[in-house]
């Protein structure tokens, strides 16, 4: 039987849901036996420099109460700025031991280690807020979203574009018929995000004082220490990280998934320069199919990245500039929008702001610490940015498996509910990784 004692972490999160973003008073929520939006959330991080470090000065308005890194180089700054949190290398520990105190967890690792911290909080029942791209593969991405649907707990990815004034103007404008029926999204990231096209390293120099390598490797095979891996550039390397894509994928593609809402697409396939088995490509394009959804015609998402872009729409003026290092491009029946201006600019001037339809953010993480406290769902919660999270990743398999597409003559065609690609079975290896001992999910 349950016991009926309850600790401040069981109130959190417990109030009734409420419209708008606003702060309820304790007397609206039933008194001293529940918690107001107002009471502060106790907060642990696992990943506490680098982008951690962001994020937890996001929500320093609340209790930080502990934090983990295996780096005690990366996290100094951050151990230095909250001197009453506790220290940890092994998040598995500190979730052990700090359990009781703690009410919500930041995971701000490097993608292999997602799914593993994000789950681990989940099932001790914390709210979650994840990095992008959520997980390192498809099935990691699945298990934690209905796992964290399952738990009640209030999430979000680490997008924070969707939060934004233009992510919701152009689901407006989209939604108001602009365009008319959008059948094709362009969309790119020509910024540099980690080396890429190497191989593994044949040398093994000594581990930095400070660093746990073996805690940094976590779920992956052991391999070698090497300064190339880290702090940042392991975004490039398969074994750690997702590209290009994974990293600006869930940025470029959620006012795509806000305006269009495509769910999963029928097939996918990939052209790349520079790939190998160890690294992300130098260059890729990447194409998906997504089928017709109500009265929404099917439409082609292209993505390019590594200095690759689409056609320069005819509608651009020469002389100004084609989007930037990352944009989207939507093109439909009776228009074309540059991120969220029309084309040419004459039309954009003649049809001013689109009409509202979309309640403006409070701020992305703000969005998280309301819902935490019992408020609305954030706007990328798990049910929201997994299955866009998924669709990232499939771009990946695809990159991967693109020569053997290409042989064959084919695309690989996806069953989404299934996590299963239907036409080329080796491909469904990349679905799901392996796991060391001690880190399965």
């Amino acid at each position: 039987m349950k016991s009926e004692k309850l600790s401040r972490r069981d109130f959190v999160g417990s109030a009734a849901a409420f419209a708008g973003f606003a702060v309820v008073p304790r007397h609206v929520l039933g008194g001293a036996g529940n918690t107001s939006p107002s009471e502060k959330l106790n907060i642990a991080a696992i990943g506490a420099g680098g982008r951690g470090a962001g994020d937890i000065g996001e929500v320093s308005s609340e209790n930080i109460v502990a934090l983990c890194d295996v780096d005690d180089r990366q996290a100094a700054g951050t151990f230095k700025q909250y001197p009453n949190a506790k220290k940890y290398k092994d998040f598995r520990v500190m979730l052990d031991k700090e359990d009781k105190n703690i009410d919500a967890v930041i995971v701000a690792t490097p993608d292999h280690v997602h799914a593993v911290a994000t789950m681990a909080a989940i099932k001790r029942g914390k709210h979650v807020y994840c990095e992008k791209p959520l997980a390192h593969c498809i099935y990691e991405v699945r298990k934690v979203t209905e796992a964290a649907r399952a738990a009640g707990v209030a999430t979000q990815l680490g997008n924070q574009g969707q939060a934004s004034e233009s992510a919701r103007l152009v689901a407006e404008y989209i939604r108001g018929g602009v365009l008319g029926k959008v059948r094709e999204v362009h969309s790119w990231c020509n910024r540099w995000i980690s080396q890429r096209g190497l191989n593994r390293p044949g040398d093994s120099p000594a581990v930095p004082e400070g660093l746990d390598w073996d805690l940094w490797l976590g779920p992956r095979k052991a391999r070698p220490y090497h300064p190339v891996y880290l702090p940042f550039t392991w975004r490039g390397w398969w074994d750690f990280g997702t590209g290009v894509l994974g990293d600006i994928g869930c940025h470029q593609f959620a006012p795509i998934w806000r305006a269009l809402e495509p769910g999963y697409p029928v097939s996918v396939e990939a052209c790349s320069s520079g790939v190998n088995e160890e690294t992300a490509p130098l260059a890729s394009i990447i194409r998906y199919d997504f089928p017709a959804r109500g009265e929404m015609p099917a439409f082609k998402l292209n993505w390019y990245d590594g200095g690759l872009m689409p056609a320069r729409p005819t509608e651009l003026k020469e002389g100004l500039r084609f989007g930037g290092a990352d944009d989207n491009l939507y093109i439909g029946d009776e228009g074309k929008m540059l991120s969220h201006r029309l084309l040419p600019d004459e039309r954009n001037a003649e049809y001013g702001k689109p009409a509202r339809i979309y309640e403006r953010s409070p701020g992305h993480h703000k969005e998280w610490l309301i819902a935490c406290k019992g408020g609305p769902k954030a706007g990328s919660n798990f049910d929201i940015s997994g299955p866009m999270a998924e669709v990232v990743l499939l771009g990946n398999i695809a990159v991967k498996m693109g020569q053997k597409m290409y042989e064959k003559g084919m695309k690989l065609y996806y069953d989404g509910p299934a996590m299963k690609i239907t036409n080329l079975e080796e491909a469904n290896k990349y679905i799901r990784d392996d796991y060391r001992p001690g880190w399965e999910l």
